[in-house]
């Protein structure tokens, strides 16, 4: 699918550069103490104003998140990189391990914190990938994130974006339209190897009920980025 251009070249670049930087951010953060990055969102009031979780379910979601790290850093300890990301208690497992054993392990802890509903494991049984390539996922990420913002027919705030290898993956409660409209987007990004849907899918009827709670996102929306 061909991606409409913008006709600001440099707006899409600062989009793209803020959303890799937070990202960016996010990451070295949680790993100077522990190989293990959460993928939760910034807490500010725009994005649980947009966030189709209720304001509980967002909490519930951040606390799945440390408490699996804290978990995972008691059983695992440094010798895997593991990214927990929690939506509406559906927990995805992306990073690498050593071996067979260590994937089940992590996904045994983790599916034994208290309000996980389902685990998705995707970890891979490798090396932990170079620095250039974690830095093409951070870009990556910011650039689907990017094209999710201008694509003015979709919440960026619906979906929570995960990159790891070039495969992105795709969290959210989002209708059938929104899902096949933002997997266009995304397979049209630059870098992209592989999209993977993890998507709860909504009735047109549930987003018309949601969009009250939802305030139209804005073109530059520095909030947008989670």
């Amino acid at each position: 699918m061909t991606v409409k251009a913008t006709r600001n070249p440099s707006a899409i670049f600062r989009r793209v550069l803020l959303a890799a930087c937070a990202a960016a951010t996010l990451g070295s953060s949680l790993t100077a103490c522990f190989p293990l990055v959460a993928g939760g969102a910034l807490a500010g009031g725009a994005l649980v104003a947009t966030d189709r979780r209720t304001s509980g379910a967002q909490l519930e979601d951040e606390g799945i998140e440390l408490r699996s790290m804290s978990r995972l850093r008691d059983q695992i300890g440094s010798r895997a990189r593991v990214s927990v990301t929690s939506y509406n208690r559906q927990v995805l497992l992306t990073g690498e391990v050593l071996n067979e054993q260590d994937k089940k392990l992590v996904e045994q802890v983790v599916s034994r914190v208290e309000n996980v509903s389902s685990v998705v494991n995707e970890l891979a049984i490798i090396n932990s990938p170079t620095l250039v390539q974690r830095s093409s996922d951070v870009l990556i990420t910011g650039q689907v994130k990017a094209l999710l913002i201008d694509a003015k027919d979709l919440y960026v705030n619906a979906f929570k974006v995960v990159t790891e290898r070039g495969t992105v993956y795709l969290m959210g409660r989002v209708t059938q339209r929104e899902a096949d409209r933002a997997t266009d987007i995304v397979r049209g990004a630059r870098g992209v190897q592989k999209v993977v849907r993890i998507l709860e899918i909504i009735s047109e009827d549930e987003l018309q009920s949601l969009k009250p709670q939802q305030s139209q996102q804005p073109a530059s929306a520095p909030a947008a980025v989670k």
